[in-house]
């Protein structure tokens, strides 16, 4: 019985820990242009490469430099095309977002941060 306990209880703290990373949030925020809940997810000051704009910035840098991408490029779709590739330098996803016939790829780095995932870097390229 005990063993029973013991194996559901480490189940339990792995799938808490594998949904820690909030794409749901992502994709919603992004589909939105919300580029304030996209960066409050992240670490302070965080790195953003937009465009091959690249700095580490506070978050109301990183605020308004994302919203101005979102004002350039309202409104596309956005999809993760793969999500969790966990490492030991944190976890890596890979989003895409569409709008007519541009195309970007989204490249987002989540570091563990005491007992959260944060957004660390996030990258947006042309495709």
């Amino acid at each position: 019985m005990n063993s029973f306990i013991t194996l559901v209880t480490g189940i339990l703290i792995f799938l808490a820990n594998s949904s820690d990373i909030p794409y749901s949030t992502i994709e919603k925020a992004i589909k939105a242009n919300d580029s304030k809940t996209i960066i409050q997810l992240g670490k302070d000051p965080i790195q953003l490469n937009i465009l091959g704009k690249e700095g580490a910035y506070n978050h109301s840098q990183a605020e308004m430099i994302l919203g101005d991408f979102f004002t350039k490029i309202p409104k596309g779709d956005f999809v993760f095309v793969f999500k969790g590739k966990e490492t030991s330098d944190g976890t890596f996803a890979i989003g895409k977002y569409t709008l007519k016939k541009e195309s970007f790829r989204l490249s987002f780095h989540f570091r563990e941060i005491k007992t959260s995932s944060k957004l660390e870097s996030l990258t947006i390229e042309k495709e």
